[in-house]
């Protein structure tokens, strides 16, 4: 069976801005999260993710843009021995009410048809509410990176780490013990 990995890309892999991620100059790798992904990769996880880019969708930036950052997002991660087998991304505008923007789970249900995967066996890594929501909807186990903390009873139980490398060490040791 594969094992598989889902990750959220801005405030996961590389900084979030409150302006979006609108060119190669603007996505910053996290410290630590390009090797937490190779360090997946040696472990044989198929490293996915899945991402809303609104930004599309409100005309901040095109497809070609995104494809962009993407391929400036897989070259660092190369330098370090790592790769993401794929990008599953919504680019709609929220107003758009699709089925793939994250709390919804359409992204993950394409990744779970896709790799046919027991997603009770499946982490997704994420940095807000509406990752912990869709990964719930379809059975996925959440955890959190860099997220702020609140008393929302639904993040309650959800383990947390400071950064991509601390969750990565995480679910390496999960899979160790189920051996």
């Amino acid at each position: 069976m594969k094992k598989i990995i889902i990750l959220d890309r801005d405030g996961v892999i590389n900084y979030d801005a409150l302006g979006y991620i609108r060119s190669p100059d603007d996505w910053v790798a996290i410290p630590g999260s390009l090797e937490a992904i190779a360090d997946l990769n040696r472990a044989g996880y198929h490293v996915v993710v899945a991402t809303n880019q609104s930004g599309v969708g409100r005309g901040y930036y095109d497809i070609a843009m995104l494809d962009t950052i993407h391929e400036k997002l897989m070259h660092e991660l190369a330098e370090v021995g790592g790769h993401i087998d794929e990008i599953f991304f919504c680019p709609h505008h929220p107003s758009e009410n699709c089925d793939c923007r994250k709390p919804k789970p359409g992204l993950l249900t394409r990744i779970q048809k896709k790799y046919e995967a027991n997603m009770t066996e499946v982490y997704f890594i994420g940095d807000k509410l509406s990752d912990v929501q869709a990964a719930r909807a379809v059975g996925c186990k959440p955890l959190l990176v860099l997220a702020e903390m609140s008393d929302n009873p639904e993040l309650a139980g959800i383990p947390y780490f400071p950064n991509l490398a601390q969750a990565a060490q995480y679910v390496l040791a999960q899979s160790c013990h189920s051996l």
